[in-house]
């Protein structure tokens, strides 16, 4: 079922990476694409479609899209707030304990990362920078095949923490009842029953029925992907995030069967999601392809997941652990794995990672869930260069520049020959006037 492959293999296969927007789209995308938009419609030419109406229009756009793409026949997109009380009400006691012990694990992860304002004196004055919460935030939260309410928390309690005060989700219609519950359970109050790129324009650009944000977060389709990035500098990004993607490193100290059910675990997400084991052992490699074997057949949603690893995943044979850790830093994955027998020593030596999970105990099903950071991690290699979602991505940080006279003395002729250096004369009389008038006015 799952393929072994040498390196050079993989390298002109499962380790290839496609810049975003440049791949080749599944035949369902492209077919229901041109029965909706027209043969020849390109998906990026399609969101363009959207947001340009809907930025014209707004909520009748939005309205249309919904329909056409959604089947969604509403006037309303806002959930009133006595379905979210009731969608939380409803949901098991277990549920809600489940709910609330990951939300609290969230928050307290994200209350430990250290930002705060500061100012010095030591460089003439005062200097420093100021930390200040973004004031609106925009939250996508997927539904399709799988809602996934752990979304929710895991993109609102970072921004909460940051003290962004103003925060609305935008999830597909009609809202499924468990992100309405965690919705309840972060105390948020404005959740919208849209989907899709329409969802990510309302945002943007403002309706009488959505307001308008200063940043959308949250992973997406790729419409929704597709629409952040043409929308870019209209509204602030956490990043285009692709399909999910997990790579494992094991050694013949892990245990092939807990290094399957994790591989099947990312697999189910997507037909898209990629799943690679990178291992020297080829005995190993083969006890795992077994375990992959008998675990699936009892699996809901094994048709995904067959598709998904046999269009992009693979176990890698390497020739050492040092191959291993070289193409794990080349490939720059979502969640990488070490399921070997000394964790932190080949940790030290990974550069390029959303995500770290170290050892037997820290599989990567507890980082979806309940282990306290976000699980909204970069993806198709941009952990290169690219973080988590964190508290940060919800703060702004103004440098603040406070001169004192002598400082002013000091540095005005250097910023005058900098200008003369540079030919910005304007730049240069400015600094000038400074010098010939030692007042402080």
């Amino acid at each position: 079922m799952i393929e072994i492959f040498t390196v050079e293999q993989a390298q002109q296969t499962i380790l290839t990476r496609k810049p975003f927007g440049r791949e080749d789209y599944a035949p369902k995308i492209l077919e229901r694409t041109a029965a909706i938009f027209g043969e020849g419609v390109s998906p990026q030419q399609a969101v363009k479609q959207i947001i340009t109406t809907i930025e014209n229009e707004g909520d009748p756009a939005v309205r249309k899209w919904s329909a056409l793409l959604d089947g969604f026949e509403g006037k309303e997109f806002a959930v009133p707030q006595a379905e979210i009380e009731q969608a939380y009400a409803d949901v098991p006691i277990d549920v809600k304990n489940v709910l609330n012990e990951s939300a609290r694990r969230i928050r307290k992860f994200h209350e430990k990362q250290p930002i705060s304002s500061w100012i010095s004196g030591e460089m003439g004055g005062q200097m420093g920078q100021r930390f200040t919460p973004i004031n609106r935030v925009g939250v996508y939260v997927p539904g399709g095949t799988a809602p996934l309410p752990s979304s929710l928390l895991m993109s609102v309690i970072p921004a909460q923490v940051a003290g962004v005060s103003d925060l609305i989700v935008c999830t597909p219609p009609v809202a499924d009842p468990l992100i309405l519950a965690a919705a309840k359970v972060c105390e948020v109050s404005d959740v919208f029953q849209i989907g899709g790129a329409q969802a990510i324009a309302a945002m943007a650009f403002g309706t009488n029925s959505v307001p308008r944000v200063d940043k959308v977060v949250g992973a997406g389709n790729l419409f929704v992907t597709l629409a952040k990035q043409q929308l870019y500098g209209v509204i602030g990004l956490d990043g285009l995030a692709g399909p999910t993607e997990t790579m494992l490193i094991a050694d013949s100290s892990a245990n092939p069967i807990w290094v399957a059910a994790d591989l099947l675990a990312q697999a189910e997400h997507d037909v898209q999601a990629s799943v690679i084991l990178l291992t020297p052992d080829k005995g190993f490699a083969r006890k795992v392809r077994c375990a992959l074997t008998e675990q699936i057949q009892g699996l809901s949603r094994k048709k995904i997941i067959m598709q998904s690893i046999s269009n992009n995943g693979g176990i890698v044979i390497t020739d050492s652990m040092e191959q291993a850790v070289e193409l794990a830093n080349e490939y720059a994955a979502e969640h990488l794995c070490l399921s070997v027998a000394d964790p932190q020593f080949w940790m030290d030596k990974i550069t390029n990672a959303g995500g770290i999970f170290l050892g037997v105990h820290s599989y990567e099903v507890l980082g979806d869930y309940v282990a306290g950071p976000s699980h909204v991690m970069p993806t198709n290699g941009t952990a290169r260069f690219a973080s988590p979602l964190s508290v940060l991505d919800f703060v702004k940080i103004s440098t603040v520049i406070d001169i004192d006279l002598e400082t002013r003395k000091d540095l005005s002729p250097i910023a005058a020959e900098f200008a003369r250096i540079e030919g910005l004369t304007a730049h240069a009389a400015a600094a000038r006037l400074r010098m010939e008038d030692p007042s402080e006015l």
